[in-house]
């Protein structure tokens, strides 16, 4: 079995999957390719009924309005089986569930998905990946956490937010710590030293 995509990185096109997925407490075949036209973060995690993964997989989902006005939707992939997800999705939070969620778990019994994305650790379990692919398939943003650290949720939007305002204005940058509707860089010298006059 192939233990690496030497391939993925950003910039280059998202290895495409095809899987099963519950979603509104049913099976449904989830392929990437079929979101061509949105963008998409893919949220990998360790295991369903564990003690961090709950914690982001209810975060992005209450955070799925905004994320869903941003033409984009969140895929959660783990290890486990269909029937694991729908398991714990059948369980409230306070019993140690996810409850009722706004966007697909993913599942990768095979591991080939967390393979082709260089997730996969050596106990078979998926590390915290969060990929953001674009409109056209190609990945945008990176971040992987060991199985200790969770995510940030805000920060995956505001880096979604850098990522589609310099698609949309393709002269200028998003400088660190940039958020919607502050400065950005014109991609010139002129430009980056009026920036820096500005701050």
């Amino acid at each position: 079995m192939k233990i690496s995509n030497n391939s993925l990185q950003v910039g280059n096109q998202a290895p495409d999957f095809s899987s099963t997925a519950v979603y509104e407490q049913e099976f449904k075949k989830v392929r990437l390719s079929d979101y061509l036209g949105k963008y998409v973060i893919l949220l990998f995690y360790p295991l369903d009924f564990t003690f961090v993964c709950p914690t982001e997989i209810t975060a992005f989902s209450d955070k799925y309005d905004q994320i869903s006005s941003m033409n984009t939707e969140v895929l959660g992939i783990s290890v486990d089986s269909e029937y694991c997800h729908l398991a714990w999705m059948q369980l409230d939070r306070e019993s140690g569930g996810v409850g009722d969620l706004r966007y697909p778990l993913v599942s990768d019994l095979t591991k080939e998905i967390s393979i082709s994305y260089n997730v996969l650790n050596h106990e078979g379990k998926s590390l915290r990946g969060l990929f953001i692919v674009d409109q056209v398939g190609v990945i945008q943003h990176a971040l992987v956490n060991n199985l200790d650290v969770g995510r940030s949720v805000d920060e995956a939007l505001r880096v979604l937010q850098a990522i589609q305002y310099v698609q949309n204005n393709p002269d200028e940058v998003c400088p660190a710590n940039w958020q919607p509707g502050q400065a950005t860089i014109n991609s010139s010298h002129l430009g980056s030293k009026q920036y820096f006059k500005s701050i």
